[in-house]
């Protein structure tokens, strides 16, 4: 029984990666989280996704519809939270309106990634 695509959550997963790899493709799950659900399902470590059959593909859908917030929902919910740090003007919400590390990271030399590539100063030696 060859099967084209699996998915799960709305999501594609690829088809010849071990369960465990395969399940990290969804957004809201990671390496830990696919382990406890292969654990639940009693699936062995070296199971690929094209050798399950359908019942196991229906039981790892059930336990991630059910236990789990991914993809749209844990995205418009990761939104929403920042949405109201914007609003209550706290710390966190004023660094995000500034597009600085939220987190208490330094930003004199780093923080490139978050403020974007370096600007000159004009008339700025040493």
């Amino acid at each position: 029984m060859e099967r084209i695509v699996a998915r799960i959550a709305g999501i594609n997963v690829p088809t010849n990666k071990r369960v465990e790899i395969a399940l990290t493709y969804i957004h809201g799950i990671g390496l830990s989280t696919s382990k406890k659900i292969c654990g639940v399902i009693g699936l062995p470590d070296n199971k690929r996704v094209n050798d399950l059959t359908e019942a196991e593909l229906t039981q790892i859908r059930e336990i991630v519809d059910k236990d789990y917030m991914v993809e749209g929902d844990l995205r418009r919910k990761k939104s929403l939270d920042i949405k109201r740090y914007l609003d209550l003007g706290c710390l966190r919400g004023l660094r995000h309106r500034k597009n600085l590390p939220v987190r208490g990271q330094r930003t004199h030399t780093n923080a490139r990634t978050r403020k974007g590539p370096a600007k000159a100063i004009a008339g700025k030696k040493k």
